[in-house]
Formats: structure tokens, C-alpha cells, sequence
């Protein structure tokens, strides 16, 4: 019920379709409690023989009927139609909702969870609201009132009959609850299974280079294979109670039936029921044990969807770690100037920065270098607040960036990251992603300033060429310079380049140092390179270390200091020496 009254809360924005879809389904169920009644006066009427008045009688209730079955057509469609428009339009707005949520998360939400199983939950675990708000509870509304309503009937017919006749209920209830407790688990795991196969089919998919150039497709199809049936055995398991409790309400019910017949064949002997009463109670009974056999068939389907209803609501209820304060200040006319306070960031069990503090003044390139795995990527990522640090104070322009809005601090700043990410679209839309109201020709700017204009003018169809899934149809340097044109474009006073010539020969690294030069003075410019070559000329360069700053100074400044910058220019300067 909890759960219920949690879903409900999402559901309020279409109460004006649900409450007319309940109403519908009162009168629906009005209509049918009427109709057997209809049916048994007139049989009292053909009972007691037919004159003229028994025959006009037979007409009218004739008529009656017909008026009553055409109004079950209509209340059937409004409940139905209605209750799934509500709940179609629920379903769309809980996938929205559940995408953005997780669009929001921090990106430390995201270290332990499987791209597959976010998607499973956002588009199979959503797809369960339907069946519970367009089915379940419409059709467990019209059960109850139709339980009730025939009860109160067969009352009216004869009391003892009806009393017997609700004989079987305490049974059905009492395997009803002992089925829920039974099953929802194993259809909780049936949803956790098919969202790890989701997340395998995914990761397959993307990896299908690395499968077939490694010769791992029997292997993949062995772990695709075992997820499948770990799916499949979840589901038969809850299935095998499903099996078993169903037939048993049937049974129970059908008791029920045995002893309503019994004893009503016996009342009838004795003289205690009319002909009329036994077809009135008859009919009645069929409408009495459906409805409850209906509601053991409901019980299931809810345990199936409240296991994916879990699932949603685990994304929706998760906190926002990182978010705006209710007093947070937006970044207006932003100067790029960068100070680290005594920063410390710690991710699990690991320190990952330990007191870092320096200045980049606006305008200025700074350098980040040191070995894989020491911090460099963390730092950058904390300059646009993707994480909270442990301690200290992350400022632009003199403003902590806890205290200004998320949009605009992000707004003020473009990334350049080594796994460059292109979306699936033509070269035009993945260099305007970020303006787009950008015209072609502010395009061609950007690619013409990042040295991309004419590899682009060399494609199929220029800036109209699709780049395909991830920037498939494009070299890695080719994706890059499109990210650099991207930043371009965008005129964040902050650019972040990590690694941004990692996947280029030299003469485009060339290139884009001279897209990176066109930019010095113009934009504060951080950088992380393990090629020193493209940050000989930054302002300033930290060299990191365990987490820490061990070195500061400009490329001629850090040579003559000797130490940790210096083996890696002398090692890189021979490197490049022996290759030429």
C-alpha cells in the first residue's frame, strides 16, 4: 500500500481521466449487476404466463435490455480507453522523468551501475506503470465492486445462500497473501536479470570490434546465453507458484459453487426458493466467483509490476548529490579566473587530491602533467563540479562554483575530453551542438579555427556527412579537431582540454597547437597532455604526483629545475629523436 499511495503521487496530474474512467467502471458494473435482474423478472413473467400485459411487459424489459447492453458498450470503452490513455500518458512522462533524473546524477552515480540496466529501467520498468494503472487497479475496482455488488444481490434473493456462498472467501484471501510474498521476489530478480542482459547486450554491441577481432563470439554468446536463462529460470520460478496458486482458487471457488448448488437445489426442494430466485441466484453466481477468480489473476500481474515499479522509484528517490543550493548565485560576464583552495578529494577508500591550491589568471594557459591515474582528470572535473570536493574550495572569477547554478557555471566552461564523443548526426550538428542557433557560417568559423574546414570540405558531403554512432565514419583526429571546433564555437571563457592530442599524428597535433595558440589570451585555457610538446608554451604548468603538486613553473623553468618534468621532456625528447 505504501507503494501504491508513492505511485499515486506520480499519477495525480491525470485524475480527470482516471475519475472518469472509475466512474464508467461503477457504471459498468451497475449495468451488469442490472441486466441478470432484468433477465429474472422475466422469466417471472413467462413463468406466470403470457397475456397482452405479460407480452408488453416482455417488450419493455426487452427494450431495457438492449438500452442496458448499449450502455455497457459505452462505459466499457470510456473505462477502458481512458484508463489507458491516463496510464500511456504516465508511462511517457515517468521515461522523461527517469532519463532526466539520471541525465542530473553526479557522474560518481554512475561508477557502479551498467548502461544497460539505466535503460531497462527506464523503458521496460516504466512499461510496468501501464499494466498496473491501465489494468490492475481498474479492473481490481471493478472486481471489488462487483463482488460487492452481487453480494448485496444475493442478499436480497436469499441471505443463507449468500452467506454460504461466501464461504470460500477467507481461503482465497488467505493464498492470495501467502502467493504475494512468495513471488514478488522472484519477479524482483526476473527484472534485475533482464536488466544485466540489457546491459550485456549493450556492452556487446558497442564492443563488437573487440569481439570479432579477438575471436570471442562463442564466448559472448556463452555469457549472453547464461544471462538469458538466468532471466528465464527467475521468471519460471515465479511462474511455478502462479501455477500452482491459480488452479487453487479455481478449486476453492469451484467448492464454493458445489455447496451454493447443493444447498439451493435442497432449499428448492424444501419449497424455500421460486424458479425465478434460483435463475436470479444463479446468474448472480456467475458474476460473484469471475470477479474473484479475476482478482488472484490481478494479484500477479501487480507483484510483476510493482517489481519493476521498485526499479523506477530506486532512480526517482535517489538523492542529488550534486545540485543547486536554493541560494545559488548564476556566473554573469565570467573573466575565466581559476583558484584552487586547498583542495583534498577522496573517491571510495582512495585519497585522489591531497591539498591542491593554485591560480590560473584569466586568459592564461595552465598545463596538468604527471603519470596515468595521479589526479590529472579529477582536477579538471571539479572545475565543472561533476564532483564535490572533500575539502577546500574550487572558485572562478572569486565565486566558490557550490554557490553558483550548475547551468551557468558549465555554460562558462567547454571540454575537449581524450574519448572524444560525437553524436550519431552530420558534422554541421555534432560542431553547433552546443549554440544551436549557430548559422553554417559561425560553423565554418570554428572548423577553419580549429583546422578541421578542409578535411570536412574533403568528405562525401561536407558538413552535411553523417559521422555515424560515437563518430564511427571519422579518424580519431578528425573527432577531435570536431570537439575543438565545438568548443570554439561555443566562446566559454573556460576551455578544458584533457588529452585533446592523445589520437593524432603529429602533423594534426601540430595543427592543433595552432588552433590552441589562435585561442591563448583570448580564453583560459587548462590543459592535461602526456605529449609536452603541446604545452611547451602554457603560462603555467603543475606536474601532479600522488595526488599532489611537486612542480610549478613554465616548460624552461621546470627543464632547469631537474627533476620529474625534466626526465619526462629528456625521455620524450629522445623518443622523438629516435623515431626521426
Amino acid at each position: 500500500m505504501k507503494m501504491l499511495l508513492r505511485l499515486s503521487r506520480e499519477a495525480i496530474r491525470y485524475k480527470v481521466l482516471y475519475v472518469i474512467a472509475i466512474l464508467s467502471t461503477f457504471d459498468l458494473t451497475a449495468v451488469n449487476l442490472t441486466a441478470p435482474k432484468v433477465l429474472s423478472s422475466m422469466t417471472g413473467v413467462v413463468e406466470q404466463g403470457v397475456d397482452d400485459a405479460g407480452l408488453r411487459r416482455i417488450v419493455m424489459l426487452t427494450a431495457t435490455l438492449v438500452a442496458l447492453y448499449l450502455l455497457r458498450v459505452l462505459f466499457r470503452f470510456l473505462s477502458n480507453y481512458l484508463a489507458h490513455k491516463a496510464a500511456w500518458y504516465l508511462v511517457g512522462d515517468l521515461r522523461t522523468k527517469v532519463y532526466d533524473k539520471l541525465e542530473r546524477m553526479h557522474l560518481g552515480y554512475f561508477h557502479d551501475k551498467q548502461t544497460g540496466d539505466l535503460m531497462s529501467r527506464v523503458t521496460n520498468d516504466t512499461r510496468e506503470f501501464e499494466l498496473l494503472y491501465a489494468h490492475m487497479i481498474p479492473e481490481t475496482i471493478t472486481n471489488l465492486v462487483t463482488v460487492l455488488g452481487v453480494l448485496i444481490m444475493l442478499l436480497t434473493v436469499n441471505r443463507k445462500l449468500a452467506l454460504i456462498t461466501c464461504a470460500p472467501i477467507p481461503l482465497i484471501m488467505a493464498s492470495g497473501v501467502i502467493f504475494s510474498k512468495k513471488v514478488r521476489p522472484f519477479f524482483r530478480i526476473s527484472q534485475e536479470k533482464m536488466g544485466e542482459l540489457n546491459a550485456k547486450l549493450q556492452d556487446n554491441l558497442s564492443g563488437v570490434h573487440e569481439i570479432q577481432s579477438f575471436g570471442r563470439e562463442a564466448y559472448e554468446t556463452e555469457q549472453v546465453n547464461a544471462r538469458n536463462f538466468e532471466h528465464v529460470r527467475a521468471m519460471l520460478k515465479a511462474l511455478k507458484y502462479s501455477a500452482i496458486f491459480h488452479p487453487s482458487v479455481e478449486f476453492i471457488s469451484s467448492l464454493g459453487s458445489v455447496l451454493v448448488v447443493g444447498f439451493g437445489g435442497f432449499m428448492a426442494y424444501r419449497g424455500g426458493l421460486s424458479v425465478a430466485d434460483i435463475v436470479a441466484f444463479l446468474l448472480y453466481l456467475s458474476l460473484f466467483y469471475g470477479p474473484i477468480t479475476g482478482l488472484a489473476n490481478l494479484l500477479e500481474n501487480m507483484q510483476h509490476a510493482l517489481a519493476g515499479a521498485e526499479r523506477v522509484l530506486t532512480v526517482l528517490d535517489a538523492p542529488c548529490e550534486i545540485c543547486d543550493k536554493k541560494d545559488a548565485v548564476e556566473l554573469r560576464h565570467v573573466d575565466g579566473d581559476i583558484r584552487f583552495d586547498h583542495v583534498s578529494f577522496s573517491y571510495g577508500s582512495g585519497e585522489v587530491l591531497k591539498d591542491v591550491s593554485f591560480h590560473c589568471a584569466p586568459g592564461k594557459m595552465l598545463a596538468l602533467v604527471g603519470p596515468t591515474g595521479v589526479g590529472k582528470t579529477t582536477l579538471v572535473q571539479l572545475i565543472s563540479r561533476f564532483y564535490e570536493p572533500t575539502a577546500g574550495s574550487v572558485l572562478i572569477d572569486g565565486h566558490n562554483i557550490a554557490n553558483v547554478t550548475l547551468e551557468s557555471l558549465r555554460r562558462s566552461i567547454s571540454p575537449v575530453l581524450q574519448d572524444t564523443f560525437l553524436f550519431n548526426g552530420t558534422v554541421a550538428e555534432n560542431i553547433g551542438y552546443a549554440v544551436p542557433e549557430a548559422t553554417i557560417e559561425e560553423i565554418r568559423a570554428a572548423a577553419v579555427a580549429a583546422n578541421i574546414h578542409e578535411d570536412i570540405l574533403a568528405m562525401p558531403n561536407g558538413y552535411d556527412t553523417q559521422v555515424g554512432e560515437r563518430g564511427l565514419r571519422l579518424s580519431g583526429g578528425q573527432k577531435q579537431r570536431v570537439a575543438i571546433a565545438r568548443a570554439i564555437l561555443r566562446r566559454s571563457p573556460v576551455i578544458i582540454l584533457d588529452e585533446a592530442t592523445a589520437s593524432v599524428d603529429v602533423e594534426t597535433e601540430q595543427q592543433i597547437q595552432a588552433a590552441i595558440a589562435n585561442l591563448a589570451g583570448t580564453r583560459t585555457i587548462v590543459a592535461i597532455a602526456h605529449r609536452l610538446s603541446t604545452i611547451r608554451n602554457a603560462d603555467q604548468i603543475l606536474v601532479i604526483e600522488d595526488g599532489q603538486i611537486t612542480e610549478t613553473g613554465t616548460h624552461s623553468e621546470l627543464v632547469a629545475l631537474g627533476k620529474s618534468y625534466a626526465r619526462m621532456d629528456a625521455i620524450q625528447s629522445s623518443a622523438a629523436a629516435g623515431i626521426a
